[in-house]
């Protein structure tokens, strides 16, 4: 009897093991109830981003995250086409990703931010991907973002 409950304590945390590996972004993106996730409201602070002589505004969602990024505003930076669906740009420092958690309805013209490597991604197609945390959504002028090639990049508040 001894070894049946070894064995069936052994096949459940194989099975464990392999969910955590399959599917690592559910596994550990998990959040207790009285924590912040991946809000998807409106904070209402606009930016705006400007490349390529084109201007871009997005207005911020309310997370950690995104409060993060508006405290590291105006940002000289470099933004560049990537995976076809989308341009990045890298942060001076990687933001928190305290509160994080999965969300759903991806679409064009989102803007989040990759934790893995600290940065900005500006979706111009369809997505989705996990280690991503919205930080907001573009409002206008977001044609830019299929402009080909690499830029200056300028973000600042707008309000």
């Amino acid at each position: 009897m001894t070894a049946r409950i070894s064995q069936t304590k052994r096949r459940a945390l194989l099975a464990t093991i392999l969910a955590a590996s399959t599917f690592p972004c559910r596994a550990f993106s998990q959040r207790s109830p009285d924590k912040e996730t991946n809000r998807q409201e409106q904070m209402g602070m606009r930016i705006k981003l400007s490349f390529a002589n084109r201007t871009m505004t997005a207005t911020l969602h309310d997370n950690a995250s995104a409060r993060d990024f508006a405290s590291m505003l105006p940002l000289d930076l470099t933004i560049s086409d990537f995976g076809g669906n989308e341009k990045i740009a890298y942060l001076p420092r990687k933001l928190t990703t305290e509160g994080h958690g999965p969300f759903d309805n991806e679409q064009p013209f989102d803007l989040c931010y990759y934790m893995p490597w600290g940065n900005l991604a500006m979706f111009h197609g369809a997505y989705k991907h996990p280690g991503l945390i919205r930080l907001g959504r573009f409002d206008d002028g977001f044609e830019a973002l299929r402009v080909p090639g690499e830029f200056a990049l300028r973000i600042e508040r707008i309000g």
